[in-house]
């Protein structure tokens, strides 16, 4: 039953997943599907976390709308996702940045990491 489950999972899973880790600045391309139109839609934040493994594998972006924090969790091989395009890529120690969640202005901003 493995062997069925893992082949069924191999053939949802995205071919050309973009590269990013925790602390980067993306932004997400959604489909928002709307009565009978389709549109994108573009959700720029930092990311707090990646979890899971595989077609498990969700990735949560946290962004400040009008002085109100907001969080998402986007399944990486989702088709509703049409893409993430990483913007800046940040400098930290952490795998999960819920610290971030208490801060606000400077203080919930992640340093640049220059290559």
């Amino acid at each position: 039953m493995n062997e069925i489950i893992k082949n069924i999972e191999d053939a949802q899973l995205k071919a050309n997943v973009d590269q990013f880790n925790v602390g980067d600045t993306v932004k997400v391309s959604a489909k928002i599907k709307e009565g009978n139109r389709e549109r994108v839609q573009v959700f720029e934040g930092t990311v707090l976390k990646i979890q899971g493994t595989g077609v498990r594998k969700t990735f949560t972006v946290r962004k400040i709308s009008n002085g109100i924090g907001v969080e998402k969790t986007w399944p990486l091989h989702s088709p509703i996702v049409e893409s993430v395009e990483v913007v800046r890529h940040g400098k930290v120690r952490r795998a999960k940045l819920n610290y971030l969640r208490e801060r606000t202005g400077k203080a919930a901003k992640v340093k640049e990491l220059v290559k």
